[in-house]
């Protein structure tokens, strides 16, 4: 994290707007795009509305800046789950599987990744969370597990689960 987002915060946690507003340009393309990967776009602009608005209301209560991006990230997964039970979708249990020590990022092209995102909208939406988190925004295990308020562990087991469904989506898929 840089100095100068650091500050940006400190400020915004003292009320500067300003600060908060630039706070939000840099991160709100990429929460925008990890809540329409969950939920789809039908809602993910309101969501993306109330998780700014908590997202404000709750800077003052941070208490360390450099836990920003996994905050911010945890607030959205919240407001995705609360949008997902809404709509009346249910998450289904997965058992554990081993625990994984490493998980590399995929590398995809652009035409893959409109693959992946298909994929991705058919796993569970427990595996859906982890998934998006860790491989399309780039979070570490520890941030996704802040973000989605897990385990590391659980988060683990998440990513194997939701990579074996994917798996199996893109063998059994035409």
């Amino acid at each position: 994290m840089a100095d100068d987002e650091t500050k940006l915060i400190v400020r915004a946690q003292s009320g500067d707007v300003r600060a908060f507003e630039r706070l939000l340009r840099d991160i709100a393309p990429r929460l925008k795009g990890y809540i329409r990967r969950l939920v789809g776009n039908a809602v993910a602009d309101e969501i993306a509305q109330e998780v700014f608005w908590r997202m404000w209301r709750g800077i003052g209560w941070l208490r360390d800046p450099k836990l920003f991006r996994p905050w911010a990230y945890r607030i959205a997964t919240r407001e995705a789950y609360r949008a997902m039970r809404r709509e009346h979708k249910h998450f289904a249990a997965r058992a554990d599987v081993e625990e994984l020590d490493v998980l590399p990022a995929p590398e995809a092209d652009a035409t893959h990744r409109v693959d992946i995102e298909r994929l991705l909208s058919r796993v569970s939406p427990a595996a859906r969370v982890v998934l998006a988190a860790h491989y399309l925004e780039g979070l570490s295990l520890e941030e996704t597990a802040a973000a989605a308020d897990l385990p590391v562990g659980t988060v683990k087991s998440r990513l194997a689960s939701g990579l074996k469904q994917m798996r199996t989506l893109m063998e059994t898929s035409p």
